[in-house]
C-alpha cells in the first residue's frame, strides 16, 4: 500500500490540472466531448489502449496484474448538472460541476498513473477496468429521447447504457467514490423511472375565440396539481418523489396553448413500489387531460435502479478508508433520496459508490464548490486505491469470496435489461370515440 501511494504521489500534478480543465469545461451527459478527447489523451499519453464506446463519450482499459483472478471496475463519471445561476456557470449552456464529477474523472486519471508505475501490481492478482463513463446526471430527457429514436443510445443512463452493449460483461466487482462533503458509505440510493409528458390540445384565438380551443396549459397544470393532491397517499417508507417541470408552455400568448411539455421522475426505494406509484401519477395526469378534452402522451422509461450498496463491498471501504488515509470512513445506514444509474450495476454484481470529502455547499446548487481539491481528488484516488489493494491481494482471496457470497437480485445483465425494457411505455393515452365516450390507458 505505501507503494502505491508513493506512485499515486508522483502523479498528483497530473491529477490537479485534469480538475482545474474539466472544472473550467463542464459539459452534460452524452455531450461530453471535450472531456472524454481531453482523459483520452492523458490516459494514452500514460501509454494506455482505450476502447472508446461507439458512438458517444466515454471508454475503459483493462489492466491485467499477469495472475488469474477476478475483474474489478473503477469508474469516473465525467458529466455536469446545469445551474445557469451558478458563477462558474457554461455563460452559454449553463453546465457546471456542481456535483462533483470532474474530481472523480481526474482521480480516475491519477490512479491510471499510479497503476503504471514500477512493481505496483505485483501483489495483485486479476485485472482492473478503469472506465470513464457518460451521463450518470438523468437530465435532458427530451434530447436523450431523441438520441434513443435515433439509435444512438439504448438508456438514458451511461452505464446502463455500457451495461446494455457488453462493456462490463467481464466484471465481477465494481466500485466508485463520488465527490461530497465528508468521507463515508451509506446503504444506497432510491431508484427512479424517467417520464415526458406531452399535454396536446386545439390552438384558437385566445381573445377572440377561446371557446373554440382546448387549453393543454389547463390541462398540465391541472395535471401537475391532481397528482400533488395523491402524494399523502404515498407510503412514506416507499420514499415516492415527483417532481416535473415544464420545459414547453405554450408557444405565443394570443393562442390557446396547443402543446405543454413536461419533464420529471418518479422515485422510489423499489422497483415495485416506482411502478405502483407511477400509475396512480398517470391516473391523476391523465384524468385532467380528459375533463378539458385533451388529450396527453406519456414516456415512461426506465431511469436508474435502487443503488443497494453490497455490505461486504462497504467493509472494504473502512478497511480502505483506515489503512489509504489514516481515517474511518463514516459508515452510515442512510439511503439516499437521489437516484444514480451505479444501481442498474448493483443488483447484477457487487458494487459500492463512496464519498469523499472536499466539496462545501448544495449539490447541484449555486454556492457548490470544490474547497479542498486534494481531499476530493488525491485522496479519493489512494482511497480507490486501497480497495483494490485489498480486494486483489493474497490471490484475489478478498474479492473472490465477496463474488461468491453475493446474491444477486437479477441472475445477469440480460434478466436485468429485460426487466426494465418492461418499463417503457409510450402514447397517448386518450381516444376519444364518435359516440362521446371514451378509452384510456393508463
Amino acid at each position: 500500500m505505501e507503494n502505491l501511494i508513493k506512485a499515486l504521489e508522483k502523479h498528483e500534478k497530473l491529477i490537479l490540472d485534469a480538475e482545474k480543465y474539466l472544472w473550467a469545461n463542464p459539459e452534460t451527459g452524452y455531450k461530453e466531448v471535450k472531456t472524454h478527447k481531453y482523459l483520452k489523451e492523458k490516459f494514452e499519453a500514460l501509454g494506455y489502449t482505450l476502447t472508446e464506446a461507439d458512438g458517444i463519450t466515454g471508454f475503459y482499459t483493462t489492466i491485467d496484474t499477469g495472475h488469474e483472478g477476478p475483474t474489478v471496475l473503477v469508474l469516473g463519471e465525467m458529466d455536469s448538472v446545469i445551474c445557469p445561476s451558478h458563477p462558474s456557470a457554461d455563460p452559454v449552456t449553463g453546465a457546471v460541476h456542481a456535483c462533483g464529477h470532474h474530481c472523480q474523472a481526474s482521480a480516475l486519471l491519477g490512479i491510471a498513473g499510479a497503476l503504471k508505475e514500477p512493481h505496483v501490481l505485483d501483489e495483485m492478482c486479476g485485472k482492473i477496468k478503469l472506465c470513464a463513463v457518460p451521463a450518470e446526471e438523468l437530465l435532458e430527457i427530451t434530447y436523450r429521447s431523441e438520441l434513443i429514436e435515433k439509435g444512438v443510445i439504448s438508456y438514458y443512463g451511461g452505464k446502463t447504457e455500457f451495461l446494455s452493449r457488453g462493456y462490463f460483461d467481464d466484471v465481477d466487482l465494481a466500485l466508485m467514490i463520488h465527490t461530497g462533503g465528508s468521507i463515508g458509505v451509506g446503504k444506497g440510493h432510491i431508484g427512479c423511472i424517467a417520464k415526458r409528458i406531452i399535454y396536446k390540445g386545439t390552438a384558437s384565438h385566445a381573445g377572440g375565440a377561446p371557446w373554440d380551443g382546448h387549453n393543454a396549459l389547463y390541462a398540465a397544470t391541472s395535471g401537475l396539481n391532481s397528482a400533488n393532491a395523491i402524494r399523502e397517499t404515498f407510503i412514506d417508507s416507499d420514499v415516492i418523489r415527483f417532481h416535473p417541470i415544464i420545459t414547453e408552455g405554450g408557444q405565443i400568448v394570443n393562442a390557446i396553448p396547443e402543446k405543454v411539455s413536461i419533464e420529471s421522475y418518479v422515485r422510489g426505494k423499489t422497483y415495485d413500489a416506482i411502478v405502483k406509484s407511477n400509475k396512480r401519477i398517470n391516473q391523476a395526469l391523465i384524468g385532467s387531460a380528459l375533463s378539458l378534452n385533451c388529450n396527453v402522451e406519456i414516456i415512461d422509461a426506465p431511469g436508474y435502479a435502487p443503488e443497494i450498496n453490497c455490505e461486504d463491498m462497504r467493509m472494504v471501504a473502512l478497511q480502505a478508508s483506515r489503512l489509504a488515509l489514516g481515517e474511518d470512513c463514516n459508515l452510515s445506514d442512510y439511503t439516499s433520496s437521489g437516484s444514480t444509474d451505479m444501481g442498474d450495476l448493483s443488483g447484477i454484481m457487487p458494487t459500492v459508490q463512496c464519498w469523499s470529502g472536499g466539496s462545501t455547499g448544495k449539490g447541484h446548487g449555486n454556492d457548490y464548490v470544490i474547497a479542498d481539491v486534494k481531499k476530493a481528488t488525491v485522496d479519493s484516488a489512494k482511497w480507490q486505491l486501497g480497495m483494490l489493494y485489498l480486494l486483489l491481494k493474497d490471490d484475489a482471496t478478498m474479492a473472490k469470496t465477496i463474488k461468491q457470497n453475493f446474491k444477486p437480485i437479477y441472475p445477469n445483465i440480460k434478466d436485468y435489461l429485460d426487466y426494465i425494457k418492461g418499463i417503457f411505455s409510450k402514447g397517448d393515452r386518450i381516444t376519444y370515440n364518435d359516440d362521446g365516450t371514451a378509452t384510456v390507458k393508463i
